[in-house]
């Protein structure tokens, strides 16, 4: 997880080169296919067939996460590289709502002490977003609003991504073929994006290097994430996943003068915090005995 962070934070930083010369549709496009060109070598090589038992759940994951995808390269190209990584990572404290909203739908029918809401795991849902409002106030102007929106979609779309991650590997899917089948919506995904734009961008050796190292830190992150998720070891995972926010702050600072203000570090450290703390206290509740398909 955290050789995935360091990468991804690295990918971040070459879509916000890109995204001067190309849409979001187009790096989704050409990341999804450097990525299905790996992904179907890797299972060529592993002797891993495509066929699986659970094609709705490949279908579920792919969709959001691709959705995500798309949402956070566009947020990418208009906001400081690390306030679009902190919109994007709030996904284990949209994962707390969840349990929380869960919790009142299924709290009055179920009766008795397991109805409760745990206070401590609102807390770090109100810390969460308290960390929101202090990042995006202070460090977006009036035009990067609507980017911010979009970077905060992602991170909501991106949890019930790492949710449906996570229960693909209980039922048994190979991380390279949930990689595989993600890469495959995203060409889909980005082809229709690029089929809608004006006219397609044109490819120089600067562009086209950019693109290939994008699909190289993006294939290969994602496939070190889906190994991690899928090993059953969440809490450490989601803590370690938040170090991507400061290797990206890191990066934004030098290659792009991004500014940092008090508020914005702020708002950084307390989106981490809850992020840290809703997992550790996701990881008290009893989980429910359910199938993988069911989850």
């Amino acid at each position: 997880m955290v050789c995935a962070a360091v990468l991804f934070a690295l990918m971040g930083a070459c879509v916000k080169l890109a995204s001067a010369q190309y849409g979001a549709g187009e790096i989704v496009l050409y990341r999804s296919l450097v990525g299905l060109a790996l992904m179907a070598a890797v299972l060529r090589w592993r002797r891993i067939g495509l066929g699986t038992q659970v094609p709705a759940m490949h279908f579920w994951r792919s969709l959001s996460g691709t959705t995500s995808l798309c949402l956070w390269f566009y947020a990418i190209g208009g906001l400081p590289l690390a306030t679009a990584m902190t919109l994007n990572y709030m996904s284990s404290v949209w994962i707390a709502l969840f349990l929380i909203g869960g919790a009142v739908l299924i709290g009055p029918a179920r009766g008795g002490a397991d109805s409760g809401i745990d206070g401590r795991l609102v807390a770090a849902v109100m810390a969460g977003f308290a960390g929101v409002a202090l990042v995006l106030r202070p460090t977006l102007e009036q035009d990067q609003l609507w980017h911010g929106v979009m970077g905060l979609l992602s991170g909501l779309l991106a949890a019930t991504a790492y949710l449906q991650v996570t229960a693909l590997g209980r039922a048994g899917e190979p991380g390279e073929r949930i990689v595989f089948y993600f890469s495959a919506a995203g060409v889909v995904a980005g082809a229709g994006l690029t089929a809608l734009s004006d006219a397609p961008s044109t490819h120089d050796l600067r562009g086209a290097a950019l693109l290939l190292t994008i699909g190289l830190l993006a294939t290969t992150a994602q496939w070190m994430m889906t190994r991690a998720y899928a090993s059953g070891a969440t809490l450490g995972i989601a803590a370690l996943q938040y170090l991507g926010i400061v290797f990206g702050s890191v990066l934004g600072v030098w290659l792009f003068d991004d500014p940092v203000t008090t508020m914005s570090l702020a708002g950084m450290a307390l989106i981490i915090g809850a992020g840290v703390a809703a997992t550790q206290l996701r990881g008290r509740t009893p989980a429910p005995t359910v199938a993988p398909t069911e989850t």
